[in-house]
C-alpha cells in the first residue's frame, strides 16, 4: 500500500514498521518523523471482525475533517501531526507524519514491579509525573482534552514525558470517543453496567483522573482497583471489573492488596488523602502538583525501601527482626530458603549443574555463590540471563556475555524497541541481528562459542522480531503494518518452520512471554515439547490476558483468554513454568496447576500450602528438587507433597 504526504508517495514497507497498535500501523519515516497510517476496514488484522471493520470506517470518517482542524501551538511535548497523509487521489486522509520520539519507553512500563527492581528509582518516577503534570496543565490551556489518557499514550525519554495519539484528542466539536478501562472516569460510565463503559462526554477533570491513576500506577505498581475484592459477606460481592462503578478501591479493608505491589504507607499522608479522596469519594479538579514536587525519597538502610515519610514505613516501631528459619513446613509444603539478599535478584535458571543467579548487592553484580562479575548498577534498559556460569547482559543493540577466566563477548543483537533480543538454554545462545536468527555454539566450544562462528537460523524482521527458546526448541513472532508470521525452530537444527497459525489476540499487544516445557522434552528426542505463550493486549478499551499452547511441530495446541489483573491464573503474565504436560501458575493466593484437556485449558488442581511462598509476580523455576520461587530479594526452594 502506498499513502501520499503532499506530493511524496510513500510505499509502507514492513521493514519500515516500528509499531503496531489497535488501530493503526507506525512507520519510520527515517527524516526523523513517523508516519501514522489507520487502518482500513480490510487490514488482515481485522479479518472476520465486523464489529471492527466498521469501526474502523467510521474513525477515518471521522478524521476527514478533525485532523484538518488539529489546534496549532500545543506543548512540544505532544506529538501533534506536522502533515496529514492522504491516498493516492490526495482527498482522502489516511493518517499523518509527526515527530518520532525514538528509544523511549511507556510509561505504562514505569508501573511494573521488575522496572524497580533493575533500578528505576522512585524519584526518577515522580520526577516524570511532575513533567507530564505541566504537559496536561498547558494542553488545558489550549481549550484541548485528551480524553483517552491512558498509559500507553504517554511515552518517557530522558526523563521527559511525550503525549501521543494526538488523533484521539477531544477539542471543538470533535469528541473522543475511545476509552480505557482502567483510566475511564466512572463519572462517565453507566453504574448499572457490569463494567466501566464510556457514556458521557470527556472534560478537563476526567484527564486529571486518569492522570491520577497514572500517579498511583507508576509510584506504587498498583491501579486504584487493583488486588482482589474478597468480602465476607457473599451478597456484596460484584464483578472485579465493576469495582470502578462501586468505588471498590485498594483502600478498601475486604481488598487483598497485591504481593508485589510496594505498600502505599510509603507515601506521605497528603498524598494518600488526595488519591483516596479522588477513587473513593469522586473529588474532581487540578490535581496538587505540589504533592508530586514535595516528594523527597529515600531508602531505608536497615529493610531497603524506597519511602517518602519521615521514618520508614516498614521499619518504624517494629521490634528487632529475628533471623527467619531456613526451612518452613505449611500443611504439604515443605519451603527451604536457599539464596536471599539486601540487594535484589536480577536473572536466575535452573540447569544441569543446579541452581545459578544473578544478584546485585553493594554496587556489584554477583553470582549464586558470591563471586563478582563486575561492578556498577542495573539500568531499567538492560536484560539478564544467567547460562551455567556465563552471565549475559543485554543493554541497547549489545549482549556481553562474561565468563570466568575468559575476556568479555561482545555481540551485536536487534533491538525491539528499547529491548535487545536474545535467550538461551543449557547448550547455547541466540540472537537477532539484521534479519537472522543466530544461534551460538556449544559453551565453552572456543570460537565458536560467540559471535566469530555465529550459525544462522532463518531470516526474520529486522527490528521487530522476539523469541524464547527452550531446551528442545524455540518459538517466535514479528507483526509489522499488514504482516504477522509465528514460527517455531529446533534448538539445534538451522530452519525456521513460519507457518504457525498464532491467534493473535485483537488490540495492541502490549507484552509477551513464553514458558517451555521442562520435564520430558528436556533432551532432544525425548517426546513431544510444548511452548506456553502469554500475550498481553488493549482490547476496546480492556487489558486482556490470551495464552496458547504450541507443540513443536507448530500446531496450535489449546489456548485461554482473561481479563488482565482479573484474579485468575491468566490474571497476570508473569509467575510461570511449565513442566512434563501441565503448567504451574503462581497467584498471590498460591500455586496452581493447568494442564490441556480437549483443546481447553482448566486449571486441574491448586496448591493452597504455597501461598505464604509465592505471589504473581514470583518467577517459577522447576528443578530435580522441587519447585524454586524467585522473588526480588530471596529464592525459595518447594518440595509440595
Amino acid at each position: 500500500m502506498d499513502v501520499y504526504l503532499g506530493a511524496k508517495r510513500v510505499r509502507l514497507d514492513p521493514r519500515a514498521s516500528i509499531g503496531k497498535g489497535g488501530e493503526a500501523d507506525v512507520f519510520d519515516l527515517g527524516d526523523g518523523r513517523a508516519l501514522k497510517v489507520w487502518k482500513t476496514p480490510d487490514h488482515p488484522d481485522y479479518a472476520g471482525q465486523d464489529a471492527e471493520q466498521r469501526a474502523a470506517e467510521r474513525r477515518i470518517e471521522r478524521h476527514q475533517d478533525k485532523l484538518r482542524a488539529f489546534p496549532p501551538a500545543l506543548p512540544d511535548q505532544v506529538i501533534s501531526p506536522v502533515e496529514l497523509a492522504t491516498d493516492k487521489a490526495r482527498k482522502r486522509v489516511v493518517g499523518y507524519a509527526m515527530r518520532l520520539v525514538r528509544g523511549a519507553e511507556p510509561l505504562l512500563r514505569y508501573g511494573e514491579p521488575s522496572m524497580r527492581h533493575g533500578g528505576l528509582q522512585a524519584a526518577a518516577v515522580s520526577g516524570v509525573l511532575a513533567r507530564l503534570h505541566r504537559t496536561v496543565a498547558a494542553i488545558h490551556d489550549r481549550g484541548v482534552v485528551i480524553g483517552d489518557f491512558n498509559d500507553l499514550n504517554v511515552l518517557v525519554l530522558g526523563g521527559e514525558a511525550f503525549v501521543i495519539d494526538a488523533d484521539s484528542f477531544q477539542f471543538g466539536p470533535f469528541l473522543c470517543q475511545v476509552f480505557t478501562e482502567r483510566f475511564v472516569d466512572p463519572l462517565l460510565c453507566d453504574p448499572s453496567l457490569p463494567r466501566p463503559v464510556l457514556a458521557r462526554p470527556y472534560s478537563s477533570d476526567s484527564d486529571w483522573y486518569a492522570f491520577s491513576v497514572m500517579v498511583m500506577q507508576s509510584l506504587l505498581c498498583v491501579g486504584p482497583h487493583g488486588g482482589v475484592y474478597r468480602p465476607r459477606s457473599a451478597s456484596a460481592r460484584v464483578p472485579e471489573s465493576a469495582r470502578p462503578l462501586r468505588r471498590i478501591t485498594v483502600f478498601d479493608r475486604e481488598v487483598r492488596y497485591p504481593k508485589p505491589a510496594i505498600p502505599y504507607r510509603v507515601l506521605p499522608d497528603d498524598l494518600l488523602d488526595a488519591l483516596y479522596r479522588v477513587f473513593v469519594k469522586d473529588e474532581r479538579g487540578v490535581f496538587p502538583r505540589r504533592l508530586l514536587d514535595a516528594l523527597a525519597w529515600t531508602r531505608c538502610p536497615g529493610c531497603g525501601v524506597e519511602h517518602a515519610r519521615a521514618a520508614c514505613p516498614t521499619c518504624a516501631g517494629a521490634a528487632p527482626a529475628a533471623v527467619k528459619a531456613s526451612t518452613v513446613v505449611h500443611g504439604e509444603v515443605l519451603a527451604t530458603r536457599v539464596l536471599s539478599t539486601r540487594g535484589v535478584i536480577l536473572a536466575a535458571s535452573v540447569g544441569p549443574g543446579g541452581l545459578c543467579a544473578l544478584i546485585h548487592e553493594g554496587g556489584r553484580f554477583l553470582r549464586e555463590d558470591g563471586a563478582a562479575v563486575m561492578s556498577g548498577a542495573p539500568h531499567p534498559a538492560m536484560r539478564f540471563a544467567v547460562q551455567g556460569s556465563a552471565t549475559l547482559i543485554g543493554r541497547g543493540g549489545e549482549l556481553v556475555v562474561l565468563s570466568p577466566g575468559a575476556a568479555p563477548e561482545r555481540i551485536q543483537v536487534d533491538c525491539l524497541g528499547t529491548r535487545p533480543i536474545f535467550d538461551a538454554n543449557a547448550r547455547a545462545r541466540y540472537w537477532t541481528r539484521g534479519g537472522q536468527l543466530l544461534r551460538s555454539g556449544r559453551p565453552g566450544a572456543g570460537a565458536l562459542s560467540g559471535e566469530a562462528g555465529a550459525v544462522p537460523m532463518g531470516d526474520v524482521l529486522a527490528g521487530q522480531t522476539v523469541f524464547w527458546v527452550g531446551p528442545r526448541f524455540g518459538l517466535g513472532f514479528y507483526r509489522a503494518g499488514s504482516v504477522s508470521i509465528a514460527f517455531v525452530f529446533d534448538a539445534e537444527r538451522p530452519g525456521l518452520k513460519d507457518t504457525v497459525k498464532l491467534p493473535f489476540p485483537g488490540g495492541k499487544l502490549t507484552a509477551a512471554t513464553c514458558v517451555f516445557d521442562a520435564g520430558a522434552g528436556a533432551a532432544p528426542g525425548a517426546g513431544r515439547g510444548r511452548a506456553w505463550l502469554f500475550l498481553a493486549a488493549e482490547q476496546a478499551g480492556r487489558t486482556v490476558h490470551r495464552c496458547v499452547v504450541v507443540r513443536e511441530d507448530g500446531a496450535v495446541e489449546a489456548t485461554a483468554d482473561a481479563d488482565g489483573d482479573g484474579g485468575s491464573w491468566l490474571g497476570s503474565l508473569s509467575g510461570k513454568c511449565a513442566a512434563s504436560g501441565f503448567l504451574l501458575s503462581a497467584s498471590d493466593s498460591g500455586v496452581v496447576r493447568v494442564e490441556v484437556r480437549g483443546g481447553a485449558l482448566v486449571e486441574t488442581r491448586q496448591f493452597p500450602g504455597t501461598e505464604p511462598f509465592v505471589n504473581q509476580a514470583s518467577r517459577l523455576l522447576v528443578g530435580p528438587e522441587g519447585l524454586f520461587v524467585v522473588d526480588a530479594q530471596a529464592i525459595t526452594l518447594l518440595r509440595i507433597s
